[in-house]
């Protein structure tokens, strides 16, 4: 089966812009080329030999007709027309805000930005990783801490980070944490549902009840500003946490720090908090990069990244991520999260803000935002009305007498405010959009028809006082100079294009990373992402509003619920690592109220990916490895004995499917019948769901919940390492147990609490899937599938007799993906460290190092790879083999040789001394396509272990860059 093509004589009413055929690599000759080199008549044939005929799906995919391009972009906007983007006052974490256009156009609609993978080579991720470290610096210096990493989900999240953070640090024994009661209602929850697995007490109360005689409370949790807007001194407080032998976290808000003394500087041990007004839009509730900073005594605990200062092999400096042993994929079930995607692209956006504000542009919106509250506060108490947010930064809640009816009114007037249920009150927060005439509006709102309010030009000078001395800040930041010199545009555009060219993304060539599968982003899927209707509104506006939004869910998550065969999805994990986790808690829910709630074995294969055990236990469950046999596959003898040893407490197992070896393993309903005969459930992991949509259900294999990267095969951009999303799909009899929200769930569910900070996780970039489904229709999606499959089978071919391919299927066809074993390498004195390297020089990303074996590389082309591109990377790792073998020959030096030298950079190619016993052609110019276009590494290889031994995760100072 070819690629589609529309023919104009046969059907003249058909659109001539279909989807397929752009976004899926090889033309119908290039597939019919690789098809007779692989000795197969057709693409059905290929796919029965690789995929077992017994898991096949039998039905089709039931999903609407394909649309053109302009017509689903079309179809898309109908949608967005049914939102109603109000001027959202509602604050709770979230605010309007204005992204600076050059921002917005180079940044996050730039897919040099926005197309690249996490930066774990990090000598082609160069830009990247300092515009993290300046966002790191940023978060540091603004919260009074010296250690902060490099972004995590969102607010709510990062509080319960700080959770785990603290109980780590704590003397054992303590199980309590102590949360005040007027922290925002979405953190205290998804706090609740992160503790609950755990076995930790989670007490709300009023901070005031908390005691240095609380010995049993290993943390507690403030906010400041709090959820009404108050300003609240903490170094009294941080003293008795502190005499308790707990640790203080503290939820901040970093425009409020250009101004208010920063936790770090009144005795906190963790700030934490969203960056979301930092010029990135509020699209629904995300993705937002939530930050937190901590003392250095805590570095090696906190969650996710943290990108560190090294040396390259040349001595100059070298941005990498530092500590990566703390990392899921090495410490697995012991690590300290199960963070895997990272909200990189939010982040790079926000740190971006602050360098083209600065520290005097950022307080100078900061002052502007204080003193329009203040101007507000004035008026209303003119008008009698009564606030209690005093000190204040932004926010105020207002006593009034009908709460419904201010509401009412201000939604006519085409503004939100917030709801306190059970109050008669509403809270105002105003951003850095705020002007005289919304001033004016409200006041006049407040006034009604029995008042008149004075303009708000008259109150000038009339704000009350904004707070004590003790809480002013009087410490520097943002003292480099990366935060001074580029407030001019031409400036900052040549900073950004500079720091985008010392990266490596789809735009420059494929990146072939195994189980991450870097595919085509779609120009006409990211448009919709900046649609007003879609990034404009606040993630608790009104559900009247958002009817658009609600549409687009629904169709998403009928559309997935067929492609996976499951009856109910959930879109609010906004991360594959949050679905993992979702999933198995909804399972232990579902045994819980079946009374099995002692059920905590969790079932994990040896080649699973990191974040599975790792998620395992942060649901409370205890993982018991299954052995994989000599083929990949989960070892059915091996998993009967631990099942049958464990019945009584098995509660599930993790497969990934296709397994992570790169195969569809014939054995996969046995599997799932051996889990269910000893009780437990079957979580099966979607990562790999490139090689199944269209051919294969999870949910006709025997799984219970599914969860899917969206990211990955539904087209979602990687974003440098972030913004991802990992919805779960259930089978019926879990669909009651999936997550809810304060701000959306009923009372009295079977819902699990909330993953996420907002209902829907991250829905801005929900667009992007819906768009690819809506464009590509059932038949598009089953090519796709296939051509990956074909384009993997193809490149393997051509590899093989280079590099052994260490598992295939019974036909010895591989699926999506497949592994080549370098150790035996090690003759030669070379590792895949050494091959990654030397792929740089050929303008490659690396596929997957040593993973899911030591040793080897793990290669998925996808299906958006056209045919020339495959076979330059396979030439590319042909010649590596090439010049391996010169080593093992003798021919080459085994100290002296390119590949331990890789990558060359430009500077030491072009110096007047050239040390080495090859030539600098071969160096720089081992393939003929490079004299067309040469992408150069801009550091030589970054010495990790110097790094770690010498962590700096703020900008460095200028002289380190001064040459020598």
């Amino acid at each position: 089966m070819a690629t589609e093509r529309v023919n104009p004589l046969t059907d003249v009413l058909a659109p001539l812009d279909t989807f397929p055929r752009r976004h899926i690599g090889p033309n119908p000759a290039a597939i019919a080329a690789m098809l007779d080199q692989l000795g197969v008549a057709d693409l059905d044939t290929l796919i029965a030999e690789a995929v077992p005929a017994g898991i096949r799906t039998q039905r089709p995919l039931n999903l609407p007709p394909a649309l053109g391009e302009a017509a689903a972009l079309a179809r898309l906007r109908t949608l967005a027309d049914q939102n109603q983007v109000l001027r959202s006052l509602i604050g709770q974490g979230y605010f309007d805000c204005v992204t600076p256009p050059v921002i917005q156009r180079n940044i996050l609609e730039n897919p040099g930005w926005y197309t690249q993978y996490t930066p774990y080579q990090a000598e082609i991720a160069q830009g990247r990783l300092e515009a993290l470290v300046n966002f790191q610096t940023m978060v540091a210096e603004l919260c009074g801490l010296p250690v902060a990493n490099a972004s995590l989900l969102d607010e709510a999240t990062a509080a319960a980070e700080a959770m785990i953070m603290c109980r780590a640090a704590a003397s054992e024994g303590r199980s309590t944490f102590f949360v005040a009661e007027d922290c925002h209602p979405q953190t205290i929850a998804v706090v609740q549902t992160r503790a609950l697995p755990l076995g930790i007490v989670v007490q709300v109360a009023p901070i005031e009840q908390f005691t240095a005689a609380a010995t049993d409370v290993f943390g507690v949790l403030v906010q400041s500003p709090n959820t009404y807007g108050r300003l609240q001194p903490l170094a009294a407080l941080a003293n008795e946490v502190h005499a308790a032998g707990a640790r203080l976290a503290v939820g901040t808000d970093l425009l409020a720090l250009t101004l208010v003394t920063p936790p770090g500087e009144e005795g906190a041990d963790i700030a934490f908090g969203s960056s979301q007004r930092f010029g990135v839009p509020l699209g629904f509730g995300g993705p937002h990069a939530a930050f937190l900073a901590t003392r250095d005594e805590l570095a090696r605990s906190i969650p996710g990244r943290i990108v560190g200062v090294s040396r390259d092999a040349h001595g100059k400096p070298a941005y990498r991520l530092a500590l990566q042993t703390r990392e899921q994929h090495i410490r697995r079930e012991r690590a300290s999260s199960n963070i895997c995607t990272a909200q990189v692209l939010l982040a790079v956006m926000a740190g971006m803000y602050a360098v083209y504000h600065g520290p005097d542009g950022l307080r100078q919106i900061a002052e502007r935002v204080h003193r329009a509250t203040g101007l507000l506060m004035a008026g209303l108490s003119k008008l009698g009305f009564t606030t209690d947010s005093a000190p204040y930064f932004d926010t105020l809640r207002i006593a009034v007498p009908d709460a419904q009816a201010v509401h009412a009114a201000a939604v006519a007037q085409g503004i939100n405010l917030r709801h306190y249920p059970g109050q008669q009150a509403v809270g105002i927060s105003l951003d850095e959009t705020v002007d005289e005439a919304l001033l004016d509006t409200l006041l006049g709102l407040f006034a009604g028809a029995d008042q008149t309010a004075e303009p708000v030009r008259s109150l000038v000078g009339q704000a009350p006082a904004a707070w004590p001395a003790a809480l002013q800040r009087t410490s520097a930041f943002l003292t480099h100079p990366v935060f001074h010199e580029y407030h001019g545009e031409h400036a900052f555009l040549r900073y950004v294009r500079g720091l985008e060219s010392r990266d490596l993304s789809l735009t420059t060539s494929m990146i072939p990373l195994g189980s991450c599968t870097m595919k085509l982003n779609a120009t006409s899927e990211m448009l919709p992402v900046s649609w007003k209707a879609f990034a404009g509104l606040h993630p608790f506006a009104p559900v009247a509003q958002t009817r658009g939004y609600q549409q687009l869910f629904h169709e998403l998550e009928a559309w997935l619920a067929d492609i996976t065969g499951f009856s109910a999805v959930s879109l609010q994990p906004n991360a594959g690592s949050q679905g993992e986790y979702a999933g198995l808690l909804v399972i232990k829910a579902w045994q819980t109220a079946r009374g099995q709630g002692h059920r905590d074995v969790c079932l994990i294969p040896t080649s699973a990916h990191g974040t599975n055990p790792a998620s395992a236990a942060m649901a409370g469950l205890r993982v018991v490895a299954v052995a994989c046999n000599d083929r990949g596959d989960v070892d059915i003898a091996d998993l009967r004995v631990k099942a049958e040893k464990h019945a009584d407490r098995l509660a599930a197992l993790m497969i990934t499917y296709p397994s992570t070896h790169g195969v569809f393993e014939e054995g996969v309903r046995q599997v799932t019948g051996i889990v269910h005969e000893f009780g437990g459930q079957v979580y099966l992991d979607g990562a790999n769901l490139n090689a199944a949509v269209g051919l294969v259900r999870p949910g006709e294999l025997g799984a219970d919940v599914c969860h899917l990267n969206l990211h990955k095969t539904f087209c979602i951009p990687h974003g440098g390492g972030g913004p991802g999303m990992g919805p779960i799909a259930v089978a019926a009899h879990l669909a009651p147990y999936l997550p809810g929200h304060p701000e959306s769930a009923p009372e009295g569910t079977l819902q699990i609490g909330p993953v996420s900070a907002a209902p829907f996780g991250s829905p801005g970039i929900l667009p992007i899937p819906h768009t690819y489904i809506a464009m590509m229709g059932a038949e598009g999606l089953k090519q796709a599938t296939q051509v990956a499959i074909l384009n993997a089978n193809y490149m393997a071919a051509r590899l093989a007799p280079h590099y052994p391919v260490l598992y295939r299927g019974a036909h010895g066809r591989v699926a999506h993906e497949f592994i080549l074993d370098c150790r035996g390498f090690k003759t030669a004195g070379i590792t895949v460290d050494d091959i990654a390297k030397r792929l740089m020089d050929f303008g490659f990303h690396a596929p997957t190092m040593s993973f899911p074996v030591a040793g080897t590389l793990m290669i998925e082309p996808t299906e958006s790879e056209p045919r020339a591109e495959l076979d330059r990377f396979c030439d590319a790792l042909i010649a590596i083999r090439d010049e391996i073998r010169a080593i093992d020959e003798g021919r080459s030096d085994r100290q002296d040789n390119a590949l331990h030298h890789a990558p060359h950079t430009a500077a030491a190619v072009t110096a007047d001394t050239w040390p080495h016993a090859y030539g600098r052609e071969q160096a720089a110019y081992p393939a003929p396509w490079l004299r067309h276009h040469k992408f150069w590494p801009p550091v030589g290889r970054v010495d990790n272990a110097w790094g770690d031994r010498n962590l700096q995760c703020l900008c460095p100072p200028v002289e380190a860059f001064a040459e020598e």
